[in-house]
């Protein structure tokens, strides 16, 4: 073998080396873009799925707290009115000592009476006051169905007393902002 073809033989191997390492490079960079396109494809997959359950789960704590709100509230009213049964209860006898009362002051009765009588009215009205009670303030004003019940209609002279409430027949009370007992009332006309 004469030196130029060695040169040749070993330029043809340093070609087909060449195009070896070249044929290699092209296959890497095939397998590195295939590679990268899978991981592309898999970290979408995981950020869709991260956003699923970060949709969830803000769902959930969104009705967790729907939950623990509707319940707060439902304890505050269950609180609220529980004595609603017995503050009714008591509501006839607070009317009886008020027709007492009247019967007392208008009558010869003694001191004694009339005072022990505004004791023991006076007592209970603050328990019950104390718990929610209040009186619906009806004599002069104008009839709202929200806490009257009209029961008769009068017949009045005077203007300012027209449309108005002018006699209470029965206490109308609330308890809590509720009312438990629409006021009886008579209406001039």
């Amino acid at each position: 073998m004469s030196k130029e073809n060695i040169n040749e033989t070993i330029e043809q191997d340093v070609e087909q080396s060449a195009q070896q390492q070249s044929n290699k490079g092209a296959e890497n960079k095939k397998k590195k873009k295939a590679e990268k396109a899978a991981m592309e494809e898999e970290f979408k997959q995981m950020e869709a799925r991260v956003a699923e359950v970060s949709d969830k789960y803000i769902r959930l704590a969104a009705e967790f707290d729907n939950y623990r709100r509707r319940t707060a509230k439902e304890r505050l009213e269950l609180v609220s009115t529980a004595s609603e049964d017995v503050i009714k209860g008591f509501l006839p006898i607070l009317d009886d000592c008020e027709r007492a009362l009247q019967v007392l002051k208008q009558s010869d009765s003694s001191q004694a009476a009339i005072e022990g009588t505004e004791l023991i009215y006076t007592k209970i009205m603050t328990f019950l006051k104390g718990k929610g009670l209040a009186v619906i303030d009806s004599l002069g004003k104008e009839l709202d169905t929200d806490f009257h019940e009209a029961v008769a209609q009068f017949p009045v002279q005077e203007e300012d007393k027209k449309d108005k409430i002018i006699d209470v027949v029965q206490q109308g009370y609330m308890l809590n902002d509720k009312v438990i007992r629409y006021a009886k009332v008579v209406v001039g006309v």
